[in-house]
């Protein structure tokens, strides 16, 4: 088996596309292993934005999961479409997807079978190619399943741990940035004469006004003791 391809938007990895690419990268070579006449297999995750982390167990294959995408025909696009397995057993006799049928057989490709996998606002698709017509008919129930259907609930799993992750840091950064911001609305309430509530909306409409972050443009208050802001501090709070 050839070694494993990772493809991040089919060719460039990012770091959003990088965790799950991994995880598609073990499918498709566990996939590839596990069912019998396989040649070769193909993942990639489909959902809204322009990320789509893909796998392939050999360059040659990228083409066919491009050529698909690009043209909006072919197992993929209809097996995202329908969201049951779509195969073509022969596709010397394939009829439906010309531009797919055409660069399959040039890699040498005879048979495939696309498997849909959804989870929570994102689907992922399993392709299992062989050299022999008819090869992969019984694939959509063998060990292919159980592989993607795992896979799919990890890469789920992953970004909601990542998501929490993100989350946890903003917390923290937010509170970081409490004390500094709790300094500035004092000086900004006696520079003023205002309570706490006017102080902090004077901070946020600094901050909204100069594109700054408003920790950023505490400390620059902080740092200045308020200096040089009394008249932009002045003209709006009124």
């Amino acid at each position: 088996m050839p070694e494993t391809e990772q493809l991040g938007r089919l060719g460039k990895e990012s770091p959003e596309s990088a965790l799950p690419g991994r995880r598609l990268s073990e499918l498709v070579e566990q996939a590839a292993r596990c069912t019998n006449d396989c040649c070769g297999a193909s993942s990639l995750v489909s959902e809204a934005g322009p990320e789509r982390p893909a796998a392939v167990t050999h360059p040659d294959l990228a083409g066919l999961v491009s050529v698909q995408l690009s043209s909006g025909r072919g197992p993929i696009p209809a097996a995202l479409e329908r969201g049951e397995p779509v195969d073509s057993a022969d596709l010397l006799r394939e009829e439906r997807w010309p531009e797919y049928r055409a660069m399959a057989l040039d890699a040498g490709v005879r048979s495939s079978v696309t498997i849909p996998f959804r989870r929570s606002g994102l689907t992922v698709t399993l392709s299992l190619y062989s050299f022999r017509a008819g090869a992969l008919e019984d694939a959509p129930h063998g060990p292919a399943r159980a592989l993607g259907d795992l896979a799919a609930t990890c890469i789920v799993r992953d970004r909601s741990y990542r998501a929490a992750l993100t989350e946890l840091d903003q917390l923290g950064t937010a509170l970081r940035s409490r004390p500094i911001v709790d300094q500035a609305c004092g000086i900004v309430m006696h520079v003023l004469g205002c309570d706490a509530d006017a102080a902090f909306a004077v901070l946020r409409r600094i901050s909204q006004g100069t594109n700054r972050k408003l920790s950023d443009v505490a400390a620059a208050v902080v740092d200045k003791r308020g200096r040089g802001l009394e008249r932009e501090m002045v003209s709006l709070s009124n």
